[in-house]
């Protein structure tokens, strides 16, 4: 295999975070990229960390990036794929977030959003048919997720209903069994090692956060909680933010929390990327900086320490099962966020029309960029 320098991994995962839109539909071209035309790894080593990213919290592709880094030149590539793979998104979520804020007066971008709303209606629930029809195949599952999107319907905490659905899968899931055994991975300790620095700085990180500014420490550390939960993709984020950002403390109003994920729909990258236009919306700039950095670190902490013993994760029935009731418990979640976004729209007869030709556009297997882009056009000159 190929030993790249630190700078062609980050050239190559920018070149590839330019485009990067669909999120875990980018694995195929990052393996396209590392196995096939580079040469950075091989398959089987591919493949194991294709299922170790599964089991892990973090946005599917920005962590199957950090894998190929990590695996081809230690904890520094894994950093340097991270950041590549992750920048044009967050820079560009920065720039259409400053002119957000700065012309949310004129009519037509208030126009414009409104369209954006009904396409991030049908996009959620688009999502929730998908990951039903995907997950939801016993009466415990579709039992489990009914639990997880009523308690989230009464307002109740994700985090909590998803710890219960998952430990509940423990035990009603014993169909699910582990993955086939994987070759063991020679690492060393090293990854562990890198791990533990990581740490270490986004610890002193967030202390000096607190000693400079509270507010700041206080996003860091709920953009570092949601990170943590992020089981099953970026798409875990979006209750956890609904819930945390708009009910528990109102930093956002949810139409204006719908217009960020909008925002993180229209540029590349991990739909977790909306952190940091919440970010700005809390403390501009160094609000931005600040949750970009922190809804990103904990998962690429836990995948450098988790490396070492990826084959017997990969193999554990419990990490599995585990797996899965954070999938099913988000099939629930995410069902009673597209009810609760679509309660927050005043509906006309034309919007309905529309939000299902946008529903009716992403099941047919539409671009999602053109259906959010066409939102947003048809939004200025009909809403």
């Amino acid at each position: 295999m190929n030993t790249p320098s630190l700078t062609r991994i980050f050239l190559a995962f920018l070149r590839l975070g330019l485009t990067a839109f669909g999120g875990p539909a980018m694995v195929p071209y990052i393996r396209a990229m590392a196995v096939e035309r580079k040469g950075w790894l091989d398959e089987p080593s591919f493949s194991l960390g294709m299922s170790l990213t599964q089991l892990l919290p973090g946005a599917t592709a920005m962590q199957v990036a950090a894998y190929v880094g990590l695996r081809a030149r230690g904890g520094a590539g894994a950093l340097a794929a991270y950041v590549g793979f992750g920048l044009p998104a967050f820079l560009l979520m920065l720039g259409l977030t400053v002119l957000y804020f700065s012309a949310r007066d004129v009519a037509a971008v208030t126009a414009a959003f409104t369209g954006l709303q009904l396409v991030i209606v049908a996009l959620i629930l688009h999502a929730a048919v998908n990951f039903a029809r995907r997950y939801l195949d016993t009466l415990a599952s579709r039992l489990l997720a009914c639990l997880a999107g009523v308690w989230l319907g009464l307002k109740g905490n994700p985090i909590l209903a998803m710890a219960v659905v998952c430990i509940l899968a423990v035990f009603l899931l014993r169909n699910e069994q582990g993955g086939a055994p994987a070759r063991p991975t020679p690492t060393g300790r090293g990854p562990l090692r890198f791990a533990g620095l990581l740490l270490g700085v986004l610890v002193l990180f967030l202390a000096a956060l607190y000693a400079v500014n509270p507010e700041l420490f206080r996003l860091g550390l709920l953009m570092v909680k949601i990170d943590c939960f992020a089981f099953g993709g970026g798409y875990v984020s979006v209750p956890l933010m609904l819930h945390e950002v708009v009910e528990v403390r109102g930093w956002l109003t949810q139409p204006m929390f719908m217009d960020g994920i909008a925002l993180g729909q229209v540029t590349p990258g991990p739909i977790v990327m909306t952190g940091a236009f919440v970010g700005y919306a809390v403390a501009g700039l160094a609000g931005a900086l600040t949750a970009a950095v922190t809804v990103f670190s904990p998962s690429l902490i836990i995948l450098c320490a988790a490396t070492p013993f990826a084959d017997r994760l990969v193999a554990s029935p419990v990490a599995r099962r585990v797996l899965r009731g954070s999938l099913i418990s988000l099939v629930g979640l995410m069902a009673a966020v597209a009810v609760r976004f679509g309660l927050s729209v005043h509906w006309t007869v034309a919007q309905a029309v529309f939000a299902l030709a946008a529903f009716i556009a992403l099941r047919k297997k539409v671009d999602i960029l053109w259906v959010v882009l066409a939102g947003a056009g048809i939004g200025a000159l009909a809403f």
